[in-house]
């Protein structure tokens, strides 16, 4: 992923949230301290895992009490930022500094929160082949990262003040956007306190009618989707693509719509790649004159929530003249409609837990 365009997903998730004007205005602030472990999800890491990570997450949230109808449909989650600092206890991987925006959604009579949150993270010591080669797990200073956390959450025990704890998953890759990137995943324990800034004071939901039930025609979308990204061949260069995608879509509730659809990939990278093999591995049977394009045809499946929509796809390639990373493919996409046909969406491409690249696309909902 393009560094410079990092800030742009911070911006979509922050227009997102500044639209929601909700009445009453409620915020609380928590904090959670962590320990955890790296998970070996990759033998080529193996190296890297001698320590316990830890760390602290701050986290600043809006609720919600029913001023708009999809706040009862996801049972009035929060809104809100996180910071995430992660000490790595490792020299060679450094330490992470993170800004998410992130979702609370909550269960079990609101005593179990569970916690989604995107963003952007620094590190301070990534790959660099005269002082850091040992460090494979990033590539970049700037890094793609996804955090999860499932917590019991209870708030206002004494004059504003909660306690929660639980466990978090932390995700850190710059999604091929320089090579190495073969990323890292903490599963880590957390502790800590939640403050009510309005002090404790209570505050009803609205309790509005269930919204009635959405009926929608077979919906056709066309998506152009971009970016930069390299191989897995360190210093090979980073190339752009360009992904064109047509699918159509059936709503089949207010939350969720079905997927069906292809994919046409214009991978520059590959052009490189294949160039680099038909030299350096013969015996692979690779011709410098494989063809670098790629179609696919894919499943899948959009949650939405407001003028956010989170998507998931699963693809499989019908044309695929060179191998890369196996024929099945998936998508998970964060998209912001602007009205009711137009949207932007920021997508991660990837082959199992291999990514590909970072997609950054515009398209029509017709």
């Amino acid at each position: 992923m393009n560094p410079r365009l990092f800030p742009f997903f911070l911006f979509l998730a922050s227009f997102c949230f500044s639209q929601e004007i909700s009445y009453p205005k409620k915020h609380t602030l928590d904090v959670s301290q962590f320990y955890g472990s790296i998970l070996l999800h990759n033998s080529d890491i193996s190296h890297l895992i001698n320590a316990h990570p830890a760390g602290v997450i701050l986290g600043y949230n809006r609720k919600t009490y029913g001023s708009k109808p999809w706040h009862r449909l996801y049972n009035y989650p929060d809104m809100g930022y996180s910071f995430i600092y992660q000490n790595m206890n490792n020299g060679t991987l450094g330490d992470n500094y993170g800004l998410f925006a992130h979702f609370n959604f909550y269960f079990l009579q609101r005593n179990l929160q569970f916690r989604i949150g995107q963003g952007v993270s620094y590190n301070t010591d990534p790959y660099d082949k005269n002082t850091n080669f040992r460090n494979n797990a990033y590539g970049s200073h700037l890094l793609s990262s996804t955090f999860l956390m499932l917590n019991y959450h209870k708030e206002n025990i004494f004059k504003g003040l909660g306690f929660k704890a639980g466990i978090s998953i932390i995700h850190y890759s710059n999604a091929n956007f320089k090579a190495p990137n073969t990323s890292t995943n903490t599963f880590a324990l957390n502790a800590g306190l939640v403050y009510d800034l309005d002090g404790g004071e209570t505050t009803d939901f609205m309790n509005n009618p269930k919204p009635e039930k959405l009926i929608e025609p077979i919906r056709y979308n066309l998506v152009f989707r971009a970016g930069l990204n390299e191989s897995d061949v360190v210093n090979s260069g980073q190339y752009g693509f360009i992904v064109l995608s047509a699918y159509a879509d059936k709503r089949v509730g207010r939350r969720s719509a079905l997927q069906l659809g292809a994919d046409a990939f214009f991978s520059n990278f590959l052009k490189e790649l294949i160039r680099y093999q038909s030299i350096s591995f013969p015996e692979n049977g690779v011709s410098a004159d494989d063809d670098y394009k790629r179609v696919g045809l894919f499943v899948g499946h959009e949650l939405f929530i407001n003028k956010l929509s989170i998507g998931t796809q699963l693809g499989y390639y019908i044309y695929y003249p060179f191998d890369f990373e196996g024929k099945m493919y998936n998508r998970v996409s964060l998209k912001r409609y602007f009205g009711k046909k137009v949207f932007a969406a920021v997508s991660l491409k990837s082959h199992g837990a291999a990514a590909e690249a970072v997609e950054f696309g515009v398209g029509v909902r017709l």
